[in-house]
């Protein structure tokens, strides 16, 4: 019987810092050993692979572009070295893959298949932030993007609210870059002001931004983080 090869689950950096400044040895003895790669982004991955491995051969690797445009047809594709018993890396854009991430469809693939799945340690702006803001880190929820519809936006935060005070449990969202500032803006207006709001912005880089305060506080302070990529954290107590 022909043995299979590995999944690994690499971490990428969340910005422009130093990858040893935030990935283990371990993410770099992996990159070493492993030839082939499924991304979100060709040229950003090629970019983190050299950072990390600057002595790796770009040549000898051979990547496949998983985003929100590949085909479902296409995963087979992805893991067949897999199945020829060649170990793949499996990489997010930014911070740990699977989480947030469009590569979780390949885990789910690869446990269907029987290939042996292997997480590495790396950056997670779902848990540094909530590590960071003070709240219930024993019960919190990442509830991904906020609806684009501007009463469906509003009905969605003061729904995460409500849920925060009758569980008890932090509620997690992001919002598109462009869009932080307006959401501030609505978060200010919606929520009570005794909720507490952390805003976790541009995590593990040097611009790095982490602040809990009631919203009562929050609306006498004036921040920007237009383009500047975030986690909110709400809780009412």
């Amino acid at each position: 019987m022909k043995l299979l090869g590995k999944l690994y689950l690499i971490p990428t950096t969340m910005g422009e810092s130093d990858p040893m400044d935030v990935l283990p040895q371990t993410v770099k003895r992996s990159i070493d050993f492993i030839d082939h790669y499924i991304v979100e982004n060709e040229k950003t991955a090629r970019k983190s692979i050299k950072a990390v491995s600057p002595e790796k051969k770009q040549s000898e690797l051979i990547l496949f572009t998983l985003n929100k445009r590949t085909e479902t047809s296409e995963h087979l594709d992805f893991i067949k070295p897999l199945l020829e018993g060649k170990n793949v890396g499996l990489m997010s854009e930014a911070g740990c893959p699977g989480v947030a991430d469009p590569g979780a469809v390949i885990v789910k693939l690869a446990h269907e298949k029987g290939i042996q799945v292997v997480p590495l340690v790396g950056p997670s702006s779902i848990l540094l932030a909530m590590m960071a803001s003070g709240m219930n880190g024993q019960s919190f929820t990442f509830n991904g993007y906020l609806p684009i519809d501007k009463d469906e936006k509003k009905s969605a935060i003061r729904h995460f609210e409500r849920l925060s005070q009758d569980k008890n449990q932090s509620q997690l969202f992001i919002e598109t870059p462009y869009r932080n500032n307006k959401l501030i803006e609505d978060l200010l207006q919606i929520l009570n002001p005794s909720t507490h709001l952390c805003i976790a912005t541009d995590i593990t880089l040097p611009t790095e931004f982490i602040k809990t305060m009631r919203v009562s506080d929050w609306k006498k302070l004036k921040v920007d983080i237009d383009k500047r990529p975030t986690i909110f954290i709400i809780h009412k107590m």
